[in-house]
């Protein structure tokens, strides 16, 4: 399986047995680099994976978590960004508050809700962190659970959630975003996190020029798979990227592969029948982003073929696939594609 960038560094902290703290976002006010649900891992000797600011909390954060699992206790630890002498006078220039909720993940809370996380967003399921961050029962603190939309897991923080707690879960999963609710009746604050699976991508061609196109998906941190009937061309892509890999021929390769899980797909055989093939396979799909290389009159010849199939790739089919972005080779060609599903994606908020 394969897997994001920071499940790779929790495994290999856990495997040591270091302590780790997720650092969740909790509330922000004006303009800052993270919004609330962005999180990321400090493990205890100070090396992270992801990132909250352009840099300039880090070094801080690195230092507030040390103290977080020396106690075993969560906190949360506020930086006023518009203040240059709070932030040690680096002039950060954001003009924001941020506030970061600090969980430490250690064997005997079972890592938790880290795990919790991992289950859900491994399997490609939508979810919902809510975990106590405030309450005048200290005791509360750091309880947690992790819902989805068709399950419910108890680890704690069940027996706690009101009516308002519960719509405001509902809401996460209604509006995808993360919001920190307040019950000033019992004093308590719950910080639901909504948790977007790793978006899947498909690439139909797994010739040269994929490899960048492969690269930097993985540096977003999506999850990507390359199908090619080639048998030669998929061994040199095994050689040299750690992806998801098939080798089905072109007329059946929509029987072994699970296509509406994918968030995208990008057609890059080269080679007009397979293309108008791998297109008329999508077309039948829910797949909001297909994107097809080659000039416009050749994606409007394959469009005829496929006569009444074609109306169904409305508002969904981009080709030439890639924001005009300038630049030659296949390097800025991919980077032209990542950016334009990267913007699809993002409008229509599904990372």
């Amino acid at each position: 399986m394969i897997t994001s960038h920071i499940d790779d560094f929790f495994a290999k902290a856990i495997s040591l047995g270091k302590g780790l703290v997720l650092a969740i976002v909790c509330n922000t006010r004006g303009s800052t680099y993270s919004k609330t649900g962005n999180y990321m891992l400090i493990s205890e000797d100070g090396h992270f994976s992801s990132l909250l600011s352009g840099g300039c909390l880090e070094g801080d954060l690195i230092e507030q978590a040390k103290q977080v699992l020396r106690k075993g206790a969560s906190s949360i630890v506020t930086y006023d960004l518009s203040d240059e002498d709070a932030l040690w006078g680096l002039g950060a220039g954001c003009n924001g508050v941020m506030q970061i909720y600090l969980h430490p993940l250690i064997s005997s809370n079972n890592y938790k809700p880290f795990t919790l996380m991992q289950e859900y967003l491994i399997e490609g399921k939508p979810s919902v962190l809510s975990i106590i961050i405030d309450s005048k029962n200290k005791k509360n603190l750091g309880l947690n659970t992790v819902i989805d939309q068709k399950k419910f897991i108890k680890s704690g923080l069940s027996d706690l959630l009101s009516p308002h707690a519960n719509k405001q879960i509902k809401r996460s999963f209604s509006t995808k975003n993360s919001s920190l609710l307040r019950i000033d009746e019992d004093n308590m604050s719950i910080l639901c996190v909504i948790l977007k699976p790793m978006p899947k991508i498909l690439i139909m061609g797994a010739g040269r020029d994929a490899l960048p196109v492969i690269k930097f998906c993985q540096e977003l941190g999506w999850q990507v798979t390359i199908q090619d009937h080639r048998s030669a061309y998929i061994e040199e892509i095994n050689k040299e990227m750690n992806v998801m890999t098939c080798n089905y021929s072109v007329s059946n390769f929509s029987e072994n592969i699970v296509l509406n899980e994918f968030v995208a797909g990008i057609i890059m055989t080269h080679h007009f029948e397979h293309d108008q093939n791998y297109l008329r396979a999508l077309a039948k799909t829910s797949i909001p982003y297909i994107g097809l290389l080659g000039p416009k009159e050749r994606r409007n010849n394959i469009l005829l073929a496929l006569t009444e199939q074609a109306s169904s790739l409305e508002g969904r089919l981009y080709g030439p696939a890639g924001l005009k972005l300038g630049g030659r080779g296949p390097n800025a060609i991919a980077l032209s594609i990542v950016s334009q599903i990267h913007q699809i994606l993002t409008n229509d908020n599904l990372i």
